[in-house]
């Protein structure tokens, strides 16, 4: 076991390099408009002093790509160094009780990265995040009470299922946030690397189906070149934008819908890889 202590804005400045602590843990990102302005004071210091590093994105509950988009841009020089990880919490977090929120969020930084995020959640919660269990490490939340202000590890069972065990069993969150890692440095170190698995393109446009529609976005959606998640894109809707489509493609993964332009057709998702609609067909 490693002993690992977790870093925000409003942390004491020592603890990025507390004597005894084998891993520091600091908050980037928030939502996709909040960056810790001491992100990278506490990392530089945790690494000088010869800590194991990790960077976490606090959920806001927007758009879970554009969230693990911001998130990477802000960490994408710690990539393969520290280990990422997503903070699932009810404050602040608008999609909180969204069982999909953070299976996309992780797909979508695995997708840039080609490294699946460690997940931080209240033992209480770990249902919301469940479907993420065959792919990344559970970061769990249990206290034994409010006053635990000691390293002493408690004498307390940690609900972690379906995960088998925990990756980090945060144990107190009053005067400092402390944590047990359940891993050796070896293997803290091979959570940062990459295991890259590619998503198959869709298949050529002999499987698209004529149908005509309209179809009302329910959320801020991009309207790509081709059908597929990674192909560059024409425009950024936004919720409630409305657009005519003259075709349909269930590929492997997403449902496309085919919209005609001027100068050829646009393309974009209408239900993601987990069955969702993303609108409403009309």
């Amino acid at each position: 076991m490693l002993k690992m202590v977790d870093v925000y804005s409003e942390s004491s400045r020592s603890f990025a390099t507390l004597a005894g602590v084998d891993v520091t843990m600091v908050k980037a990102t928030q939502g996709t408009g909040y960056v810790n302005p001491y992100c990278d004071t506490d990392y530089q210091a945790a690494k000088k002093a010869g800590k194991l590093l990790g960077v976490y994105h606090y959920a806001g509950g927007g758009n879970p790509e554009s969230e693990a988009q911001y998130f990477y841009k802000n960490v994408k020089g710690y990539v393969g160094e520290a280990v990422p990880a997503v903070d699932w919490e009810s404050g602040e977090n608008a999609s909180w009780g969204d069982h999909n929120w953070v299976r996309r969020f992780v797909d979508e930084f695995h997708r840039l990265t080609g490294v699946w995020c460690l997940i931080y959640v209240q033992a209480s919660a770990i249902n919301q995040v469940a479907n993420c269990a065959k792919d990344c490490g559970l970061w769990v939340a249990s206290y034994p009470s409010m006053n635990w202000k000691s390293w002493k590890v408690p004498n307390m069972r940690v609900n972690t299922a379906p995960w088998p065990t925990y990756t980090i069993w945060q144990f107190t969150g009053d005067n400092m946030d402390r944590n047990l890692v359940n891993t050796t440095k070896d293997g803290w170190k091979k959570l940062a690397k990459a295991s890259v698995q590619k998503e198959a393109p869709s298949k050529p446009s002999a499987t698209w189906k004529k149908k005509s529609g309209t179809f009302v976005l329910g959320e801020a959606l991009k309207l790509h070149k081709s059908p597929h998640i990674d192909s560059s894109s024409i425009a950024l809707l936004k919720k409630g934008d409305v657009i005519k489509f003259d075709a349909t493609l269930q590929g492997p993964l997403r449902l496309w819908l085919r919209q005609p332009r001027s100068n050829g057709y646009g393309y974009i998702v209408a239900k993601d890889r987990y069955g969702k609609w993303l609108g409403k067909i009309k």
